[in-house]
């Protein structure tokens, strides 16, 4: 399994925009869809936004489209999640995760995730 670490969590004032980055050891970048997920307080953990290994495919949850933006260097081993227009709801910890899987539209549906990062939190004030 891969180690996945998160950064760029911290406060942000509504309407703002801070970008979260995942960087990934101890695998082959390539050989995963990437995606991030969040768990606000008293809630379950809820899917955001993922890649696919090439970066052809992106998939996102209706409550972050069109505000968030995925993406992914192969270079750097790491995902990034560009949040705009933030919203006060968007308070969450954010966390990585990694899923061993082809290079298909199926794959950002994040099923199976085989690896989590620790998270990073993320605060949006009204």
């Amino acid at each position: 399994q891969v180690q996945l670490g998160e950064s760029g969590g911290g406060l942000a004032q509504a309407g703002g925009s801070l970008r979260l980055s995942c960087v990934v050891s101890g695998g082959s970048f390539s050989a995963y869809t990437m995606g991030w997920f969040r768990q606000a307080p008293g809630k379950e953990r809820e899917f955001v936004a993922a890649i696919s290994r090439s970066g052809g495919y992106t998939g996102y949850a209706g409550s972050v489209k069109d505000r968030f933006i995925i993406s992914r260097d192969s270079a750097k081993n790491t995902v990034l999640l560009q949040m705009n227009s933030l919203k006060p709801e968007d308070t969450a910890v954010y966390y990585c995760a990694a899923k061993l899987a082809p290079d298909t539209w199926e794959s950002v549906s994040m099923a199976g995730v085989n690896s989590w990062g620790k998270g990073t939190l993320v605060t949006v004030s009204s």
